[in-house]
């Protein structure tokens, strides 16, 4: 009942939303994964971005899909939380894990499997067509499993559709940039500088020239 549920919403429900409403343009989508493992990366502005990411892969990649979400955001909420799990279908993230915790484990083990990961460095949604600095955990996920391949894609004008607490959707035209896949070679350094790098280049190409920070990592 509940796979059904969850295929129902996203076949016609997040489809409606994105599609239509939106009018969503998506450049280089070819470049979206045809299986896992994989990590899409996006930038974080709006609910808007996990339904858009998610309608852009096909509908038989959907019992694959997760995103990684914040669990004390998310979870024990009642009917939220409830959706978040059985119909989003997330991976919660501790942000504050206590002692001993591997807040990645989770993780690695959904690409151990094959799943294709939905997740956003910078942590939280910011404020409108605003980048924030990419945490270095992705980095961390990414040596862990150099298998995976890691796909950037770039947002634009969800943040304007449905901001950071609004609850009103805005019909407003949308783009989405995918980028080259890449992988981690077990050097983290090397890696967020080439994520960096590919996440200028899409915000070049949607017209955007917003130079990225990274958060420092301690030497590989």
């Amino acid at each position: 009942m509940i796979r059904a549920l969850r295929w129902l919403f996203f076949a016609v429900v997040a489809r409606l939303i994105v599609l239509v409403v939106l009018g969503l343009n998506v450049r280089h989508r070819e470049r979206l994964p045809t299986s896992g493992p994989a990590i899409i990366v996006g930038n974080h502005n709006s609910h808007l971005d996990t339904l858009v990411l998610m309608t852009l892969l096909p509908l038989g990649l959907l019992p694959r899909v997760r995103p990684v979400a914040a669990a004390d955001y998310f979870l024990g909420k009642g009917l939220l939380s409830w959706f978040a799990i059985n119909i989003v279908g997330i991976l919660p993230l501790e942000r504050r894990p206590v002692r001993g915790m591997d807040p990645l484990a989770a993780c690695s083990s959904a690409l151990t499997q094959g799943d294709i990961l939905i997740l956003y460095p910078e942590g939280t949604r910011g404020e409108p067509e605003e980048l924030g600095a990419f945490k270095s955990g992705i980095a961390h996920l990414a040596a862990r499993c150099p298998e995976a391949q890691t796909i950037p894609v770039y947002m634009k004008g969800l943040g304007k559709a449905l901001p950071k607490g609004e609850g009103l959707l805005v019909p407003f035209f949308c783009d989405v940039f995918v980028g080259e896949a890449l992988r981690c070679d077990g050097n983290r350094r090397t890696y967020m500088a080439s994520l960096q790098a590919a996440y200028e280049a899409l915000a070049q190409e949607a017209g955007d020239r917003r130079p990225l920070r990274v958060t420092a990592m301690p030497p590989t």
